[in-house]
């Protein structure tokens, strides 16, 4: 096997696997990229057992074949090389040669025989979708979603076709909730809302940010989902467990409703959490006439304390909240303004657009 390609595309190649390869793993093959070269150019393969990626690019091939090698040192090397081509040539005993210029290296692998196959799911029915758009209903829900393993049905998002064709996405933690929906026309045949894996779902969001115009397809079989775009496949095996009824954690309208410029309240929380408790970042939030004020104290350090104008008139009310659960929300809004939704102090802190709850966050209270 030998083939001659441009640096930049076997960078890139290698850089979209990164995120994949498993470094500490049982099957050391699996900190292997596959590379098969043929007659219209090379594909590179990452594939972790539950989701791969192959990607496709042009190369001057010589002799076809396949070999594998490690993803880092692989990247390591590309971004080093002297010259803005390479040749890669197997050697005997599954080594690779790679030369660029006056540079020149021998690199470890193994049969690419050994290397796991990809699941095949021609069955899954591929829908168009904007790569903008599902690239915003990621970045909107992605910080909601929980790291707890022992919750492995949170550990992704809840992709739910609706009527009229939307599509949901819903994240939790359990401290945080994150929905938002937007048209996505298409029927992707599926009975009910999917669970996509966190890892699956930050790698896709990877792929999407590359190139967030570009034409793409998403698809979904029995357990997994498939995504594609011009020279790139991708699929990932989806979380088999039946998502919480989330709509019940979402509160209808609150009595206290309150809009906000985004900007100042995302700088008022910033300023206010500095002095807040270290891992808590607990602030509170009161409410009085005509101004939310935030305060945060600890006695280690001091207290803090910030006032944003507001039109409403009413019962005080404070309410503990965490700062950068606030934070997230807000750093993910488009809106000049947020509205903020409260009961009491016991119940969840809602925000969404003005007038539009396309996009909603739920923050659970804390005791401050």
């Amino acid at each position: 096997m030998e083939f001659r390609i441009a640096a930049d595309e076997l960078k890139k190649a290698l850089y979209r696997a990164q995120g994949i390869v498993e470094r500490k793993t049982t099957m050391p093959i699996l900190a292997n990229v596959l590379v098969t070269a043929g007659k219209g150019g090379i594909t590179v393969t990452a594939f972790d057992l539950d989701i791969g990626i192959v990607s496709e690019h042009p190369a001057e091939v010589t002799k076809p074949g396949a070999l594998t090698l490690s993803a880092k040192y692989a990247l390591d090397i590309v971004n080093n090389l002297p010259e803005a081509t390479l040749t890669v040539r197997k050697l005997p005993n599954n080594y690779a040669e790679i030369t660029s210029g006056s540079a020149h290296f021998k690199i470890v692998g193994m049969a690419p025989e050994e290397y796991p196959r990809l699941p095949r799911e021609e069955n899954a029915p591929l829908v168009r979708v904007p790569g903008a758009t599902l690239l915003e209903m990621i970045k909107k829900t992605q910080f909601a979603i929980s790291t707890d393993e022992t919750r492995y049905v949170l550990n992704g998002v809840l992709f739910e076709p609706r009527e009229g064709g939307r599509v949901r996405m819903v994240a939790t933690d359990g401290h945080r909730l994150a929905l938002v929906e937007r048209p996505l026309e298409g029927n992707f045949k599926l009975k009910s809302g999917v669970i996509v894996p966190r890892k699956g779902l930050f790698e896709l969001k990877r792929l999407l940010d590359e190139a967030p115009e570009a034409q793409c397809s998403l698809g979904f079989a029995e357990n997994s989902a498939l995504f594609k775009k011009e020279g790139l496949t991708m699929v990932m095996r989806l979380i088999d467990g039946s998502f919480p009824e989330y709509q019940r954690v979402i509160p209808k309208e609150g009595e206290k409703v309150v809009t906000l410029p985004r900007a100042a309240f995302t700088d008022g929380l910033k300023r206010i959490s500095l002095l807040s408790a270290d891992k808590s970042n607990a602030v509170r939030v009161s409410l009085g006439e005509n101004k939310l004020t935030i305060t945060s104290s600890n006695p280690d350090l001091g207290e803090a304390k910030d006032e944003l104008p507001v039109a409403w008139r009413g019962a005080p009310l404070t309410i503990g909240f965490n700062a950068r659960y606030l934070m997230d929300v807000l750093s993910v809004t488009d809106t000049d303004e947020v509205t903020l939704e409260l009961g009491d102090e016991h119940s969840p802190g809602v925000l969404h657009g003005p007038g539009d709850r396309s996009y909603t966050a739920v923050v659970m209270p804390m005791r401050v």
